[in-house]
C-alpha cells in the first residue's frame, strides 16, 4: 500500500503598517526593505527544503490584507504556482522559480506601498486578524485542492501594537486554526502582543521576539524554518521557545480594551469593565450586584 502523500504549506504574515515602519525608519532603527529581502531569502530557504513545498504571503496594512504571493488573477481568484522542478537557471544565476517568487513579492510590495500610502490608509494597528482570515480560507481552499495530507501553519511576523478591538476576530481565528490543526507562529518586531502569545500557545506554535534586525534572518532560518512535527527533535527547540506567562486577559465588549476583572453575562458570555443592567449583546436585564446595591443604600441613609 502506497504511503499517504504529504505536503507542507506555509503563509507568511508580513506586518506592512506604514506608521510603525515609518517611525522605526525616521529613528534608523529597522527598515521595511531590509526585513522584505530577509524573508525573500527565508521563503527561498523554504522552498528548497522540498520541490513540493507550497508557499503564500500576505501583506497586512492598517486597512487591508494583499497577498504578495501567489498573484491574484484579475477574477479575485488565487491559484499557487506550482514549483517545476525542472526550472532552468537564469541570466541573473537565479533558480527560475526562486527569481518568481522574488519578482513577484517585489512588485506586489511596491505595488501595496503607492497604493496603500494615503491619509486613510494611515493608521496605528493592522488588520492582523483579517489577514490571519484569510490564511485560513487560502488553507483550506488548498487543503480541498491539493491530494494527500497538507500540513499547514501560519508565520505571523508582527510589527504594530495589538489592536483590542480585533479580540473577538482573533478568539474565533484561534479556534478554527485549530479545529484545522493549523500552527500559528509569531515572530514580533515590536512590543509583545498579547493576542498572538494566546493564538502561539492554543496551537502549539513559537512566540518569539526580535530584539533587532541584524538577527532577524537568523531567528527566521533557526526557529521558524523547521516544520511543527519537527521541531521537537531539534536540539535549538528542544527548550521551551513559549512565554512563560501567557497574557489570557479579555477584551471588554464595551470598550475594547483589556481588563483584568469584568463582568461576564451569563446568558451570551460577553465580557464587560463596568456592570450593565442590560447587556447590550444580547439585552438580557440582570440585577444590580451586591456591592452596587449596598453602595446606594448607604447613600440614602441621612448622616
Amino acid at each position: 500500500m502506497a504511503e499517504e502523500l504529504e505536503r507542507q504549506l506555509l503563509v507568511v504574515i508580513f506586518d506592512v503598517n506604514p506608521v510603525w515602519w515609518g517611525i522605526k525608519s525616521l529613528q534608523g532603527q529597522a527598515q521595511i526593505t531590509k526585513y522584505l529581502d530577509c524573508l525573500r531569502v527565508f521563503v527561498n530557504s523554504y522552498l528548497l527544503l522540498h520541490f513540493d513545498n507550497h508557499l503564500a504571503i500576505i501583506a497586512s496594512h492598517s486597512t487591508k490584507s494583499v497577498f504578495l504571493y501567489p498573484p491574484m488573477k484579475e477574477t479575485g481568484v488565487i491559484e499557487p504556482e506550482e514549483t517545476a522542478p525542472t526550472d532552468k537557471v537564469g541570466n541573473d544565476r537565479r533558480y527560475g522559480h526562486f527569481a518568481r517568487v522574488d519578482n513577484t513579492v517585489t512588485d506586489k510590495f511596491k505595488e501595496l506601498m503607492r497604493e496603500g500610502c494615503e491619509e486613510s490608509d494611515i493608521r496605528r494597528d493592522s488588520v492582523i486578524a483579517g489577514s490571519m482570515a484569510t490564511a485560513l480560507c487560502c488553507i483550506h481552499r488548498m487543503q480541498n485542492e491539493l491530494p494527500g495530507k497538507l500540513n499547514s501553519r501560519i508565520l505571523v511576523i508582527k510589527a504594530a501594537d495589538d489592536a483590542a478591538s480585533q479580540y473577538m476576530s482573533f478568539m474565533n481565528i484561534i479556534f478554527a486554526a485549530q479545529k484545522e490543526r493549523v500552527v500559528i507562529d509569531a515572530c514580533i518586531l515590536g512590543h509583545n502582543s498579547g493576542l498572538l502569545q494566546q493564538a502561539c500557545d492554543m496551537t502549539n506554535g513559537l512566540y518569539l521576539q526580535i530584539p533587532n534586525q541584524d538577527v532577524f534572518l537568523q531567528y527566521l532560518l533557526t526557529a521558524f524554518l523547521t516544520e511543527a512535527e519537527l521541531r521537537k527533535h531539534s536540539i535549538v527547540l528542544s527548550q521551551s521557545t513559549r512565554p512563560r506567562e501567557v497574557d489570557y486577559r479579555a477584551a471588554c465588549f464595551c470598550h475594547r480594551s483589556l481588563v483584568d476583572i469584568g463582568f461576564v453575562c451569563s446568558v451570551c458570555l460577553s465580557i464587560f469593565c463596568q456592570f450593565s443592567p442590560i447587556c447590550s449583546t444580547c439585552e438580557t436585564a440582570f440585577k444590580p450586584p451586591p456591592m452596587a446595591a449596598k453602595t446606594r443604600k448607604k447613600r440614602k441613609t441621612p448622616a
